[in-house]
């Protein structure tokens, strides 16, 4: 796996646990394990993907700054979003089965991508795309009614 420009760095209660669940509802990997000293079990670090593409860390709260959203009344300041190869309706289903939250069904959107949108176990948002069509600029831009500004365009 090509290393990413950018990695998300995602906090859990129980970075264990969210292990296990994201493997069983959406299929990631685990690629690296470190387990924290036994006097300090919340210097752990682990990284997950999905098909051999990206990386995902999960942690622990190793610091006053960092709080899963199970911690703070539910609140994110960031979401994952993660782009499929395979059916992300099938994905969503996955997801259920194992107890996700789905907070937006899979959808198909003006730009090409149909997306759902899920709340784990401990409160993070995560979204998951598939391409389904491809959408020129003029015809997303005619969809949103407002031009798009863009250094690419897939």
């Amino acid at each position: 796996m090509d290393s990413p420009t950018f990695t998300s760095a995602v906090t859990y209660r129980d970075p264990k646990a969210a292990l296990a669940w994201l493997e069983q509802a959406f299929g990631f990997e685990i690629t690296m394990a470190i387990d924290g000293p036994p006097d300090q079990p919340e210097m752990c670090h682990y990284e997950m993907s999905s098909a051999g593409r990206g990386r995902i860390m999960i942690g622990a709260k190793w610091s006053d700054l960092v709080r899963s959203p199970a911690d703070v009344g539910g609140a994110n300041t960031q979401s994952v979003h993660v782009h499929l190869d395979a059916s992300v309706d099938e994905h969503c289903e996955r997801a259920r089965a194992a107890g996700a939250e789905i907070i937006s069904e899979p959808t198909d959107q003006f730009y090409g991508d149909r997306v759902y949108q899920v709340l784990d176990p401990e409160g993070h948002r995560w979204s998951f795309s598939q391409t389904v069509r491809e959408v020129s600029r003029e015809e997303a831009e005619a969809a949103l009614g407002q031009p798009i500004t863009a250094t690419e365009w897939p």
